[in-house]
């Protein structure tokens, strides 16, 4: 499978020599441009990197195809945003330190339309990038440097939480306190009938707290069922999530009625 990108990066990388240790069992697998999956149900799966480093969109691209995944490449916001149009990928890996449309702008204008996972790489890893970067609409958001293994691993992780809403049935349909939640579409119909479009991972998470409602869940169970028993998490991640669901399905997001907090607890879904 061959990189499919608006711009061509004709130099090969330049990778750090600590990175490169820990990149040897990939590059001892690789034959050429023939990709060997590590994992079969990769195939056909679509992923747009985004960063306007050339070296690091080929070490970044060369691990996810030996993976099995088929990659897309642009090194620009505006680029990225006529490919995701045109390709329809399954992931998008986006930088944020971008010239022009920098990456958080990006995503501003791809969650206007598109509920596409998106995760987040940047040299910014501090706490408050991390936050801002959820807020906007990320679900995930990974610092640079990062071991090739945790990269992979938050891409699996956050494919496989779409393609099981995905693949799900009508029984995953829920209707609780007035919202029906259908995450085939990640729609959620509000008892004012208006539709409002979710993110895979806010539509995971309401649907957590739906299915539990009137049950006080706390962080850890929540980050648990959400994101996975493996996913350590940031300071304040569940916080943003819920501020973002809250703007989307209650009348006031300063004072929820649905979704309430239970301070030093959690949260709480509830129905009246």
């Amino acid at each position: 499978m061959m990189i499919r990108s608006l711009s061509s990066f004709d130099k090969p990388p330049t990778i750090p020599r600590t990175l490169a240790r820990s990149m040897a069992r990939w590059y001892n697998a690789a034959a050429g441009d023939q990709v060997h999956s590590m994992d079969p149900t990769h195939d056909h799966m679509r992923i747009l990197v985004v960063d306007d480093d050339p070296p690091s969109v080929k070490m970044t691209a060369f691990l996810l195809r030996e993976e099995g995944y088929e990659v897309l490449a642009a090194n620009n916001g505006r680029d990225a945003l006529l490919l995701l149009e045109r390709e329809k990928p399954d992931l998008v890996l986006l930088d944020v330190m971008m010239p022009g449309l920098d990456g958080f702008e990006t995503l501003r204008q791809i969650r206007s339309h598109d509920p596409i996972p998106v995760i987040f790489l940047s040299a910014k890893g501090e706490t408050a990038d991390r936050v801002a970067g959820l807020e906007i609409g990320a679900d995930d958001y990974l610092a640079k440097p990062f071991e090739p293994s945790e990269l992979l691993a938050r891409v699996k992780a956050v494919l496989r939480r779409t393609e099981a809403y995905a693949l799900g049935d009508s029984s995953d349909r829920i209707e609780s306190g007035g919202i029906r939640l259908d995450p085939l579409t990640n729609r959620a119909e509000l008892a004012t009938g208006r539709t409002v479009e979710l993110t895979p991972i806010e539509c995971r998470l309401l649907h957590c707290v739906m299915r539990n409602a009137g049950r006080v869940l706390t962080h850890d169970q929540l980050l648990n069922s959400v994101w996975g028993t493996n996913y350590g998490g940031y300071p304040n991640q569940i916080a943003v999530y819920v501020r973002r669901l809250r703007t989307k399905i209650e009348e006031d997001p300063d004072h929820p009625q649905r979704l309430v907090t239970v301070r030093g607890v959690g949260y709480r879904f509830e129905l009246d």
